[in-house]
């Protein structure tokens, strides 16, 4: 179990350090190209630090019992952060891509007005759902890491892009929430510009029943809707 969670430290570590405090002497010891290359290749070989190691740690007694009421709120847990993730594939000004002042001026719609980092958020969503489903030691401790990261990164991109971006970033965050349905649930942002719209959702929910279904092909247990059928 200690080297899972040093292999986790160092790679959320190198991540957040890589990603904010350490990115500019690193691009200006590099050049841009440089810099994403070294981060690529720390950031493979800590990832499969994390996955042997996983692998070579006794799967302890969960923490909890499942039963099929937590099984339901993973399920729909799953849904929800595969939706995000399909969404934010699109149109995201918090990408690093041309034109993204302009995206930033367009109004929310979509997984966008649920949450300004939808992909981010489905990366903790999927973390939710599997520290529900299998509350083991390892898992727990691996879904905490990836949690923390998603999150921690989100913070920090806003740091980020608000600095490279100015008011064009600033109006953004004006018009959207951080947490899911926050905005709504404040009254802030319409219920309306949470609809995620019919291409997201058939991919966001072809994601989600691909993923499940391919559990057990993975030595998994049997996830999702297919426990019920």
């Amino acid at each position: 179990m200690n080297n899972f969670l040093l292999a986790l430290a160092a790679f959320v570590g190198t991540h957040l350090l890589m990603s904010h405090p350490l990115r500019k002497p690193m691009v200006s010891a590099l050049g841009e190209k440089g810099f994403q290359g070294v981060y690529s290749l720390i950031s493979i070989v800590t990832f499969v630090w994390v996955i042997f190691t996983f692998r070579s740690t006794t799967a302890d007694a969960p923490a909890f019992a499942v039963n099929d009421g937590i099984w339901w709120v993973a399920t729909v847990s799953m849904l929800i952060g595969s939706i995000l993730f399909a969404g934010s594939l699109i149109g995201n000004p918090a990408l690093p891509q041309p034109g993204a002042d302009k995206l930033a001026a367009a109004p929310a719609r979509g997984v966008f007005g649920i949450t300004r980092h939808p992909m981010m958020w489905g990366f903790a969503f999927w973390a939710i759902t599997h520290a529900l489903a299998s509350p083991t030691p390892r898992v727990l401790a691996l879904t905490a890491a990836m949690a923390f990261l998603a999150l921690a990164g989100s913070l920090g991109q806003d740091k980020k892009k608000a600095a490279l971006m100015g008011d064009a970033w600033q109006g953004w965050v004006s018009r959207t929430a951080f947490v899911p349905f926050s905005g709504q649930l404040s009254g802030r942002i319409s219920w309306a510009s949470a609809w995620p719209g019919r291409t997201t959702l058939l991919l966001g929910t072809l994601l989600w029943l691909g993923a499940s279904w391919a559990h057990p092909l993975l030595g998994q247990p049997v996830a999702g809707l297919w426990r019920w059928l």
